[in-house]
């Protein structure tokens, strides 16, 4: 088993609940983690086949993350269904999806939700 991640992936979007925040938009960040059940071929003949290309997996946060959405939550399990759809070899995802200083009335460096979802649930 081998686990993959890419940390801390850069967007500005449109999501949430309030009217301002689909208007203006805010700053977001998204850590993804993949999991492989078997990367041998990666691993010992150095063929990116026996992988999962990451420019690819972040093309598809980055489509998802031009959606806008109420929802944190709906935005992670869009993503994550889509990584598993896309990439065959991943077992489970698990993303972390935070908005930056949300409009909460308070001093926030970030409000995250994260969703494992495994192959089979998909």
């Amino acid at each position: 088993m081998i686990e993959i991640a890419l940390h801390q992936l850069q967007f500005y979007a449109f999501h949430g609940c309030l009217p301002q925040e689909r208007v203006v938009g805010g700053d977001y960040t998204v850590d993804v983690h993949l999991i492989l059940p078997d990367a041998t071929t990666a691993i010992e003949e150095d063929d990116l086949n026996g992988t999962v290309n990451y420019a690819g997996v972040y093309e598809v946060v980055r489509e998802e993350m031009e959606k806008p959405s109420n929802l944190l939550e709906h935005v992670c399990g869009r993503i994550n269904r889509r990584l598993l759809t896309t990439f065959p070899l991943i077992s489970a995802v698990t993303l972390t999806l935070t908005k930056v200083n949300p409009p909460i009335g308070a001093a926030c460096l970030g409000a995250s939700v994260t969703i494992t979802t495994k192959r089979e649930e998909v």
